[in-house]
């Protein structure tokens, strides 16, 4: 089962409004509980992208993470060095194996949305 839920037709998905969107300028991030998920929201280069704030690897925390300007989608976890592209929650460096799941976000009335599947 994919857990990029970006890829999900609007109609499978509820959003929910976490924040404004003038509240995450480039570069920064947004730490969000919904329901009983922990999420983290960036904005890269203006555009926002959300993920669980859970590193598949040993179920520590991701959004403290960094990132580096040659792999600007690819965010460190801060223990142990794996990484996960933003964009869609994919592994792409060891030790983890297992991508995490990646939310939709959109921008509503400058309301800062995720999309949570149903």
């Amino acid at each position: 089962m994919s857990l990029n839920y970006t890829e999900l037709d609007e109609s499978q998905l509820e959003f929910v409004t976490v924040g404004e969107a003038a509240d995450v300028p480039n570069g920064e991030r947004l730490f969000v509980e919904i329901d009983d998920l922990n999420i983290v929201v960036f904005n890269i280069a203006g555009r926002h992208f959300a993920i669980a704030d859970l590193c598949t690897h040993d179920d520590g925390p991701l959004g403290e993470g960094e990132f580096d300007a040659a792999a600007p989608y690819e965010v460190d976890c801060p223990r142990h060095g794996a990484k996960f592209d933003v964009r869609s929650g994919k592994a792409v460096k060891l030790p983890a194996i297992v991508d995490i799941p990646a939310y939709p976000v959109r921008v509503k009335d400058g309301s800062l949305e995720v999309g949570i599947p149903r």
